[in-house]
């Protein structure tokens, strides 16, 4: 038996959350085209069986980016405390865009952890094997790794390979969590989640980065079997909140109405969600509104 913590590191955009959820087989994680859509640590469990069964807890993490903000300072702290803490970690590569010193950058902080380096070369599906063998090459020669292992997070293609490399450089050890635990996600926060994940979908431009999502009130489930959320949508400016709510409403409806479809099938319950827009300048660099939406801060 192995059991162990395993991070998913890696530039924006490089396919760490749709991996999480490719492993875990479950969406955790929200997913966008936008880069810097993951802001904090995700754990999501994957209990393995067979010839060698294990226990495999994989942390998803913010790309690691150059930080304009506190927040974003926060989250680059989070990804760098990530790799400090796990028995392995697992460097998501974007294989499909040219290599970069982002690439070289977060290659530099591998070399300051104890615990064995995979790469996993992501996106395979987007490139040609005779464009890909370059880029495997490239990456030998930068440093040793444990696995070099080509996926594709969106298909699947070698992600069970990635899975099965990762067990097996655990430490032997029973498993962490009970065999039906999934993350350590609180519901009020997978709420929030999911309404910035549909706000990210159908916004454009700087907005994206200039909203986040709290969750002002929430209830379990009572007799009724209703899961009830209030939301909090914070914008930087008054143009933004217009820009949310669309004309009639019809934006910030559009929104509610997706994300309540995807909570209700992850809590198989029925669920209120009422969104709100409030105006919040500057809330980016506010120490207490970046606690109050979990932006963790970095562990001393």
């Amino acid at each position: 038996m192995r059991a162990g913590f395993a991070s998913l590191i890696g530039r924006p955009n490089a396919g760490k959350s749709t991996l999480l959820n490719r492993l875990v087989g479950t969406k955790l994680a929200i997913v966008s085209d936008k880069p810097q859509t993951t802001r904090n640590r995700i754990v999501g469990v994957r209990n393995v069986a067979g010839d060698t069964p294990g226990q495999v807890v994989f942390v998803d993490t913010p790309g690691i980016h150059r930080p304009l903000h506190r927040m974003n300072v926060r989250m680059v702290d989070v990804a760098l405390d990530a790799i400090r803490s796990v028995d392995v970690v697992v460097m998501v590569l974007d294989a499909a865009v040219d290599t970069g010193a982002g690439d070289r950058f977060v290659l530099r902080l591998t070399e300051q952890v104890s615990a064995p380096v995979v790469a996993a070369l992501n996106k395979i599906d987007l490139v040609a094997k005779p464009r890909l063998l370059p880029v495997i090459d490239w990456y030998r020669q930068q440093r040793e790794f444990a696995a070099i292992v080509p996926i594709s997070a969106l298909t699947g293609d070698g992600c069970e390979r990635l899975l099965s490399t990762v067990l097996e450089l655990l430490p032997e050890g029973e498993p962490l969590y009970p065999d039906d635990y999934l993350t350590d996600q609180p519901e009020r926060v997978l709420v929030a989640e999911a309404v910035r994940e549909k706000l990210l979908r159908h916004t454009r431009a700087e907005l994206p980065f200039s909203t986040a999502v709290v969750v002002d009130k929430f209830e379990e489930a009572g007799r009724d079997g209703l899961i009830r959320a209030w939301c909090s949508i914070l914008v930087d400016r008054p143009s933004q909140k217009a820009i949310v709510i669309g004309r009639g409403g019809a934006q910030i409806k559009r929104i509610g109405t997706e994300a309540r479809a995807d909570l209700e099938r992850f809590f198989a319950a029925r669920l209120h969600l009422d969104l709100h827009v409030r105006v919040r300048a500057g809330w980016r660099e506010d120490e207490r509104m970046l606690d109050e939406i979990g932006v963790a801060r970095r562990h001393r």
